[in-house]
């Protein structure tokens, strides 16, 4: 088939829920099929007339019926949301809502810590990318729908959650209660590195906030007399589509930034937009881990493919399935998978995430049997990652002053 470029107008969209990838919110336009329908209704009747329980909610059996025939598709990211969970996900996009600040997904079938947002109640409470959350306020996650979980964790600033927590590599479980806070997405921090002024540090940590692109700019604004840029994307699960293209068009003067195939296999590209900031010659290194998902790698992969910056890390999370949004009529919402994504030079990610340049892995801190990091590898701990980068783009100033 022929490849059809996309007009960039198509973007305007979110990537939404935990850290799913999402293009365009609208009200759902359905055409009824009747042919096996008429089961599901013979079924429906057959509740409310002979169950035992004669006070049957509708909404609880319509809402159970339409996630029962999402996970028939045994896809985490096409998944049903009511109208408390798909509230929230507008909330999380405005960057402020009531919880404990985690992102969330359904990895092996098991919900699933994707990353804590930094400076957050999940943060400072230890929670980490990868860890497996075995119950909610002692009801078990197990077969829970991920929107489910998103209600049960958020609520009032003040107000208290336990999680059943097992940590990678923990034989036990452990509950961690969190006070909730209001959560305030704040998009990106940057500042010189301490020890190597000439080195601009950026922090990009969600691409969800509606200001994301605006406040990268701002960023590279405060960092133009840096000689080199560091960009910290680990643990960064994603967040708006538009805000990935806009951010690697900074660095990216032409070409596709990210590529969308369709189930019919057609391909749309959606290209920079020639606003590039950064200098040419300014070297740039991208810090990713497993934690960095959805545009996240779209960003580290236009610019890898690109030969824009040189990834240093460990292997990305591998989430490369585009969700589309609709909005119900009854205030809830449903994110179906429509199309999926390849990175600028139209690598296939999903699953398998975006290897980096230079693999560094960060020290070892040992856990015990409840899953408690030792606090003596905790005091000396020192990040690997960030030092290989400052070392990286260090040698390439002194090979951009040397010609």
């Amino acid at each position: 088939m022929k490849d059809k470029v996309a007009n960039y107008a198509l973007v305007g969209a979110l990537m939404v829920g935990s850290f799913g990838l999402g293009v365009g919110v609208s009200p759902l336009k359905v055409k009824a099929e009747t042919t096996s329908f008429s089961t599901f209704l013979q079924v429906y009747d057959l509740l409310k007339n002979e169950y035992v329980e004669s006070k049957v909610k509708d909404t609880d059996l319509v809402y159970g019926a339409i996630r029962g025939m999402l996970s028939s598709l045994d896809d985490p990211y096409t998944r049903f949301m009511d109208p408390k969970a798909f509230q929230g996900m507008q909330d999380e996009r405005s960057g402020s809502f009531g919880g404990i600040g985690i992102q969330i997904g359904i990895k092996d079938k098991q919900l699933t810590v994707i990353a804590p947002i930094e400076d957050t109640p999940a943060y400072k409470a230890g929670l980490k990318a990868g860890d497996r959350i075995i119950a909610i306020d002692g009801k078990q996650t197990k077969d829970m729908a991920e929107a489910e979980a998103v209600n049960l964790i958020r609520g009032p600033k003040g107000s208290a959650v336990k999680l059943t927590i097992k940590h990678d590599g923990a034989a036990n479980s452990r509950v961690v209660a969190i006070t909730r806070d209001n959560i305030v997405t704040k998009a990106v921090k940057a500042e010189p590195m301490k020890d190597a002024p000439e080195i601009g540090y950026i922090r990009l940590s969600t691409f969800m906030s509606n200001d994301g692109s605006a406040e990268f700019k701002a960023a590279l604004k405060k960092l133009e007399k840096s000689k080199g840029l560091i960009i910290d994307l680990r643990g960064n699960p994603g967040g708006l589509l538009p805000n990935a293209i806009e951010i690697g068009s900074m660095f990216i003067k032409e070409g596709p930034i990210v590529q969308l195939v369709n189930r019919d296999g057609e391909k749309q590209y959606l290209k920079a937009t020639g606003n590039v900031i950064v200098r040419a010659d300014e070297p740039v290194v991208v810090l990713v881990d497993g934690g960095s998902a959805s545009a996240s790698e779209i960003l580290s992969g236009a610019l890898k493919d690109t030969h824009r910056a040189t990834l240093i890390g460990t292997k990305t999370f591998g989430k490369g399935l585009v969700q589309t949004v609709h909005a119900l009529s009854d205030g809830s919402g449903v994110a179906i998978t429509t199309q999926k994504y390849l990175t600028a030079g139209g690598h296939d990610i999903h699953k398998k995430g975006v290897e980096p340049d230079i693999k560094v892995e960060l020290p070892k801190v040992d856990i015990d049997k409840n899953g408690v990091p030792n606090p003596q590898q905790l005091k000396a701990f020192k990040d690997t990652q960030l030092e290989r980068a400052k070392s990286v783009v260090k040698d390439m100033i002194a090979k951009v002053k040397n010609g």
